[in-house]
């Protein structure tokens, strides 16, 4: 089987994989993509730290059950950003480690991703607590 570009297609030897099987591996990718943030990322690991702070207190100030959703989401938000962006430099890094103008600008906005959900939590926090 060939692309559009002649180039052969490279099936992965990881797909055509069905039922439990695939949720087990998919399972143990998770773990090893959170093992590596957690490794490689000071970044996640203090977001991992505000994140087991910030969880009981949202139970602990939170009036409501949609108000301690909303608290802890928006916490977790803040991790799911971080992975996603960490994921982008990695393979921004994995391309090329020298500086270029589509390189800065594909981390920067990844980077703006996290501030943007890092806003998002304390509004949050700060609406259901002060408002």
């Amino acid at each position: 089987m060939t692309t559009e570009s002649n180039q052969p297609h490279i099936e992965s030897p990881f797909k055509g994989k069905t039922g439990l099987r695939r949720l087990f591996n998919a399972f143990g990718y998770s773990v090893d993509g959170f093992k590596a943030a957690y490794k490689h990322e000071d970044a996640f690991r203090q977001e991992v730290l505000l994140s087991i702070i910030l969880t009981p207190l949202a139970f602990y100030l939170g009036n409501s059950a949609i108000e301690i959703a909303l608290m802890i989401a928006s916490v977790l938000l803040v991790l799911i950003v971080e992975l996603l962006n960490s994921a982008i430099e990695a393979v921004v890094d994995r391309v090329s480690i020298e500086r270029h103008e589509l390189a800065k600008r594909a981390k920067d906005i990844g980077s703006a991703a996290v501030f943007i959900a890092l806003l998002i939590m304390v509004v949050v926090w700060c609406l259901i607590l002060f408002y």
